[in-house]
């Protein structure tokens, strides 16, 4: 291999782990911002459970959508991808809810 190809190689090898590295820290921070996340709803849970209120607010929900949709346009990120990403979550929050108000499934 010539040193042209070979230095070549080693660029993109290198770029291609500079790139990874990146994805890895972000993925890193995702985690620990759902964590947080999920703290604050498990709060929720229990002021829900404590009050007597619904585990699920459809309301609410139709107007987090609606503004997670929005972001992800100003974002650039396509939308509907948005909205099954905050659907997943916002099961997964019900079903603790449900959990926290009594062992409802």
């Amino acid at each position: 291999m010539s040193d042209n190809k070979k230095q070549t190689a080693e660029e993109t090898r290198n770029k291609l782990l500079e790139y990874r590295s990146s994805i890895d820290n972000i993925d890193a921070a995702l985690i620990y911002m759902l964590a947080e996340r999920f703290k604050i709803t498990q709060k929720v849970g229990f002021y829900k459970a404590k009050h007597k209120l619904p585990p699920a607010d459809k309301s609410r929900e139709k107007e987090q959508i609606a503004r997670l949709r929005k972001l992800s346009e100003d974002a650039q990120l396509d939308p509907d991808f948005s909205e099954k990403f905050l659907d997943f979550i916002i099961k997964e929050v019900i079903h603790h809810h449900k959990k926290i108000r009594g062992g409802e499934k």
